[in-house]
């Protein structure tokens, strides 16, 4: 046995497969035209994000990962890259202050803007259309979202009040959302790029921590998008790391909100 043995190659950076600058540009370049993600800085993420993948499809090559994406007419492939890109983080009560704010969020934000209605409407609120449409681009995402169901730790930050309102719990010692307050979000796929089609304006706009994935042009064109659906006197929410920036339609409320005004 020798003395001195030569250092083992590190066996993390041997998982990494590498991007060629043409695959590199190819990804970046195809996300952005599709999806206005902007990945051009976050080579080393995608590589190291995706590595596991390429090699899971017995893959050798991100160009090849790339055509299998291009190629892929069910659209999964492409959902499951943007899965790994991207990070879908939310928790109940997300910066609270836009909640404080309507009392005057995997599908977290979605139920908990649900509950802060069914807490402010109450009896009322049969009177009014309280229908709540929540999107994202991952099917994944989407499909966990409408089961309504959490760990502890994802209900952190949630009321105690609230949770014995509108929380049951599981026999696997998860929790749901009450079938009531599920009811109130209808959740759809949706892209950020293409044409919006809605049946009318909405009152309240959420779009928080998105945008931080554009760049300035993106970011422009899709603000003025949500403007034009936002219904006069209506709200736009972004997250606090946000801005609309200087040209915006709308009117300063206070710190990441805004209002239609005409």
């Amino acid at each position: 046995m020798p003395l001195n043995p030569t250092p083992a190659p590190d066996s993390t950076q041997s998982r990494i497969i590498r991007m060629t600058d043409k695959e590199f540009a190819e990804l970046t370049t195809f996300v952005k035209s599709k999806y206005g993600i902007d990945l051009t800085k976050k080579r080393v993420l995608i590589e190291s994000r995706l590595s596991h993948e390429l090699r899971q499809k017995n893959l050798t090559t991100f160009q090849q990962y790339l055509d299998l994406v291009k190629n892929d007419q069910s659209g999964t492939e492409m959902t499951g890259m943007l899965n790994k890109l991207t990070t879908n983080l939310s928790f109940f009560m997300r910066e609270k202050e836009h909640f404080d704010f309507l009392t005057c969020s995997s599908g977290q934000e979605a139920y908990n803007i649900a509950m802060v209605i069914d807490q402010y409407f109450g009896p009322r609120k049969g009177k009014w259309d309280t229908t709540i449409l929540a999107t994202d681009i991952s099917m994944r995402v989407l499909n966990k979202a409408k089961q309504g169901i959490y760990t502890e730790e994802e209900l952190k930050g949630l009321p105690a009040t609230w949770r014995s309102k509108y929380v049951t719990t599981l026999p696997d010692g998860k929790f749901q959302i009450c079938e009531r307050i599920r009811k109130e979000v209808v959740f759809r796929p949706g892209n950020l790029m293409e044409p919006f089609h809605f049946k009318r304006p909405f009152d309240l706009i959420f779009c928080r921590n998105v945008m931080i994935y554009f760049d300035a042009a993106t970011k422009e064109s899709i603000i003025n998008k949500f403007y034009d659906w936002t219904s006069q006197g209506g709200y736009f929410f972004i997250g606090h790391s946000e801005g609309v920036g200087a040209t915006t339609r709308y009117s300063y409320v206070q710190p990441a909100i805004y209002q239609r005004r005409e």
